[in-house]
């Protein structure tokens, strides 16, 4: 792997600290917000002042006079920050337009699975559907950027009472779960009078009448669709729930089968087996992950919505029970979504029926912005979707403002009959402060991507994708190339190839768009 500017950051500080005999601590080095305070920044000296009982600028003085090969300043109340000279900075773009795939890679390749949407078969995705949704399937390209074998999943919930529901429902029983327009259309098309084959008849069709071209519709792929039924066909509940028993881990009460977690730190057990005799979403869970364990992945991410975050701890602990290792198990939740128009919230209802599918919602903005809003929020952060916002085809609008940088480069490079070359090395300096600027920026792009596939914080992705748009429109304003003279135009052509290419990778991984002409 080819260092980053980051990582060589880091070494250098790493070798004086080793040459100081000063202890080992968990620093971080950082991209600062302001450029008067560098292009980079630790916060060495802070971690480390209160283990060695000092002054943390007293720290940072000792470390800044000591480093090699970059101008540092301290800063308080302790901040060293790194300023790259002009040289610097034209040799590491460079590095990077040659080298970035070197700089974009693990180590230790991993067997990964992401598993997201996994809706229940019982309706039309909703919007929460499509934020856990966008966000599984850019980690999973993030993951496969680098460098790892990914897998994506849905499980499909087409066994259990949630189905029998849905064929109450579709039957026009009393206690009907829901309700809305399908489950009419539904009416029509199931012929099975008892509810749990209605069920199932109903949920087929939903899985292939809806969910999948809605799936379709949004850019998701998938390349496993794992029924829960499959679980059931297999004796893999049952074999899961023996395994437990054996191991003395469950016990009746109250009419129902419990798995004692409390043995494994839980706050209090947990329902296996309902004493109707239904299976719980945990017992036919705990199958699924021994499922998936078994399948040989060497770490699992599931991606769940805000109303499972309670599902967790009792997961984790019957996976320790049944002695998988649940520390390879990532659990990541995706917090509400709201859309809001004219001010107004428009409302989500799943069982009155009256609420917009994020397939709807697509239709009316555009997959392009409703991706991009989507992600550029944490995950574990509730967002409110502007959608007047995100129809707007102006730079007031972000994900315009983005591809309009892409296609504002490729008209250059028309007008100018330019080829795009992203090897050799540019004859002149470039030294303006708009190129100085959009070199810095690209050189974060490995660092965000890397960054992303170890903390999986998708939302890094837009932010530095709208912070290199924001550097190229201001380097077009600034640094002319039609006029500029031959030496220089070339390079500045061959800084804004590197521009593109990244640009349009980071949009790809996004699943969105990178047009050539807006």
């Amino acid at each position: 792997m080819e260092k980053t500017v980051a990582q060589k950051i880091k070494a250098e500080v790493n070798r004086v600290l080793g040459e100081l005999g000063w202890p080992d601590q968990d620093w971080q080095i950082y991209v600062p917000d302001q450029p008067e305070h560098g292009h980079y920044a630790v916060n060495t000296a802070m971690v480390l002042a209160r283990p060695m009982k000092s002054d943390p600028m007293k720290l940072a003085a000792e470390l800044a006079k000591r480093i090699e090969g970059y101008q540092a300043k301290i800063a308080k109340p302790g901040f060293i920050n790194f300023f790259l000279t002009a040289e610097q900075l034209n040799q590491e773009w460079q590095n990077l337009m040659s080298g970035l795939d070197r700089q974009i890679t693990v180590d230790q390749v991993k067997k990964i699975q992401v598993e997201f949407v996994s809706a229940n078969p019982t309706g039309p995705l909703t919007l929460g559907n499509g934020r856990g949704g966008f966000f599984g399937d850019v980690l999973g390209n993030v993951l496969a950027r680098v460098g790892h074998q990914v897998v994506k999943e849905y499980y499909v919930n087409d066994a259990g009472f949630q189905v029998r529901r849905l064929g109450e429902s579709v039957l026009g029983h009393p206690e009907a779960t829901y309700r809305g327009d399908y489950i009419e259309e539904l009416k029509k098309i199931v012929k099975s009078r008892d509810p749990d084959e209605a069920g199932r008849e109903a949920a087929d069709h939903i899985l292939e009448k809806m969910i999948k071209p809605d799936v379709k519709k949004i850019g998701l792929k998938f390349d496993t669709w794992f029924s829960e039924r499959e679980l059931y066909r297999k004796k893999e509940v049952e074999a899961t729930l023996a395994k437990l028993k054996e191991r003395g881990l469950t016990e009746e009460k109250e009419g129902a089968l419990w798995l004692k977690t409390t043995s494994f730190g839980d706050d209090k057990d947990r329902v296996l087996v309902k004493a109707s005799g239904e299976m719980t979403y945990l017992m036919t869970d705990l199958a699924y992950h021994r499922n998936k364990f078994d399948r040989g992945f060497d770490l699992i991410i599931d991606i769940w919505g805000a109303d499972h975050q309670g599902h967790i701890q009792p997961l984790v602990q019957g996976l320790k029970a049944l002695d998988y290792p649940a520390h390879q198990l990532k659990i990541l939740i995706a917090q509400w979504v709201k859309v809001l128009k004219d001010g107004q919230e428009l409302r989500i209802s799943k069982r009155r029926g009256a609420y917009i599918t994020i397939a709807e919602l697509v239709d009316q903005v555009g997959l392009d912005a409703v991706r991009y809003f989507f992600l550029e929020r944490s995950l574990n952060s509730h967002l409110n979707f502007d959608f007047n916002l995100a129809v707007k085809r102006s730079s007031d609008n972000p994900v315009y403002y983005i591809q309009y940088a892409h296609a504002r480069i490729n008209s250059i490079f028309e007008k100018l009959n330019y080829s795009p070359e992203r090897t050799g090395n540019p004859e002149a300096l470039l030294d303006h402060p708009s190129e100085l600027s959009l070199m810095a920026t690209l050189l974060h792009y490995p660092e965000t991507v890397t960054s992303i596939a170890e903390s999986y914080e998708v939302h890094k992705l837009p932010q530095f994708s709208s912070q290199l748009a924001s550097a190229l429109h201001q380097f077009y304003r600034d640094c002319p190339v039609a006029d500029a003279e031959p030496i220089k135009q070339k390079a500045r052509l061959m800084l804004l190839s590197t521009v593109k290419g990244i640009l349009g990778e980071s949009l790809q991984l996004m699943g969105i768009s990178a047009p050539n002409k807006m």
